[in-house]
């Protein structure tokens, strides 16, 4: 056990939009350090988003942010020899974290060409309130609602 927790690090807003939660995604984008590849899949991602949607990109994207990420989880906890799945409140930044990286690895499955067109696309998707990640986010709760008879177990 830790004697006091890690400090929080600082996080720069990015240079186009000047948002520290767009630099937070493009850090969950980036593979082996790549950092300007990151921010090019995510601005190409951006531009085919306006370019469809007629509406401020970054909005369509926080909007597709809402809508996947999850409220509630199930956690695994043994009680006497039996694993029942716990539904419990997840804190916002894990939330946060949970759906960006939804968002990132469904776009990653999809089969468009580039990765900009799949990151667009999953952003589109997620903002009508369909796609892979907006899925996940329904089956996440739906198992969290099958098992709140288990909810007194919390911990």
């Amino acid at each position: 056990m830790r004697k006091s927790k890690p400090k929080k690090r600082i996080i720069l807003p990015d240079p186009k939009f000047n948002d520290e939660l767009v630099t937070k995604f493009v850090n969950n984008i980036m593979l082996q350090g790549k950092k300007s590849t990151a921010f090019r899949i995510f601005y190409e991602a951006m531009d085919i988003v306006a370019k469809r949607s007629e509406e401020d990109p970054i909005e369509v994207w926080k909007k597709a942010l809402a809508n996947v990420t999850p409220a509630v989880e199930v956690r695994s906890r043994r009680i006497g020899g039996a694993t029942f799945q716990i539904p419990a409140e997840i804190r916002t930044s894990r939330k946060q974290s949970i759906g960006m990286k939804n968002l990132i690895g469904f776009s990653r499955k999809r089969h468009e060409k580039t990765m900009g067109q799949k990151l667009a696309n999953e952003i589109l998707a997620a903002y009508k309130e369909e796609g892979a990640a907006y899925k996940k986010k329904e089956d996440t709760h739906r198992m969290a609602e099958a098992n709140k008879a288990f909810s007194h177990f919390r911990f």
